[in-house]
């Protein structure tokens, strides 16, 4: 059995000083809304319990699905950097980034510049461009983690999100030698392809993306960016499903308005040759009003993982 924990929008605070010139267009805006808002509901405490909450139940890796940061100012990035570092090494950590790790395009590298020895493919030595990082494959005892960027500056009010055709096309290459290898493939991704979300929130390439899961299927799709918990499907090859599982906050306490922050655990196993795979998602959490973490449901993901 191999064991997932998977990690979202841990928009991690406080934000830095900066000088006056870094916080014009965009980022003034972001910074009001962290500090109307998000700075009263995300804390380090939070923060701090959910970590430990994993490291107590030592999965065997850790994905993060990006947001990081706040408003794409460079320190942020470090502090980024810290966080992963607190969760593991490189090679039991893997992260995508999110569209506020793209806030404005001065910054939108830096992630890649800060993360790179957690978002690069197995076998990939040194600095690659944002263009030739995505996708990133890491093969892990029988699962495969395909890393997704989506992170785009986009204008201010916008949080939209874009795969690309360069990377659409890629991504269904990845898919098919992963399946071919008879590996469990799971898809990191910030934004979740599914399609009902509001126009300046959306994956612009939504419907496009989607057909490439249709095309070449995945065993399992992770992501974040709305802080709510939530499994949908996508239709898969050979009339299957795939799962579409978005995690909670990792910054949200148990009061937050939205939903109290948590993680997931998910146990993937292989069965046999008629039905190989099982893949069990556990949510821990908070509970509204409690201040301990704990698990919150259980749900077996079978739909899609019957064949391929």
């Amino acid at each position: 059995m191999f064991v997932l924990a998977h990690v979202t929008d841990a928009h991690l605070g406080p934000l830095p000083r900066a000088r006056f010139a870094e916080l014009a267009g965009k980022r003034a805006l972001g910074v009001i809304n962290w500090r109307r808002g998000r700075q009263h509901r995300f804390n380090i405490a939070t923060i701090d319990l959910l970590v430990a909450d994993i490291k107590a139940m030592a999965p065997d890796h850790i994905a993060v699905t990006g947001d990081l940061v706040n408003v794409g100012l460079a320190a942020e990035f470090a502090t980024g950097l810290n966080f992963l570092r607190s969760l593991g090494d490189g090679h039991d950590v893997t992260v995508v980034p999110g569209n506020h790790d793209a806030y404005v395009r001065s910054t939108a590298h830096h992630s890649l510049l800060n993360w790179g020895d957690y978002m690069r493919g197995d076998g990939v030595n040194g600095d690659v461009t944002a263009e030739e990082a995505f996708p990133f494959v890491r093969r892990r005892d029988g699962v495969a983690l395909i890393g997704v960027s989506t992170a785009v500056p986009t204008h201010p009010f916008m949080a939209t999100g874009k795969v690309g055709k360069a990377q659409r096309a890629r991504l269904g290459k990845v898919l098919d030698e992963l399946a071919a290898e008879g590996l469990f493939r799971v898809v990191m991704i910030h934004h979740p392809p599914c399609g009902w979300r509001a126009g300046h929130k959306r994956l612009i390439d939504e419907e496009a993306v989607r057909e490439v899961f249709a095309r070449h299927g995945a065993e399992l799709i992770i992501c974040g960016h709305d802080h709510v918990p939530m499994v949908e499907m996508l239709p898969g090859p050979h009339s299957g499903l795939i799962p579409v599982v978005e995690a909670p906050s990792f910054a949200a306490g148990p009061d937050d308005r939205h939903w109290p922050g948590g993680y997931h655990l998910y146990r993937i196993e292989r069965i046999d040759a008629a039905f190989p795979w099982r893949c069990t998602l556990e949510a821990r959490g908070f509970q509204r009003g409690e201040a301990n973490v704990a698990t919150r449901t259980v749900r077996v993901l079978t739909e899609a993982i019957s064949g391929r």
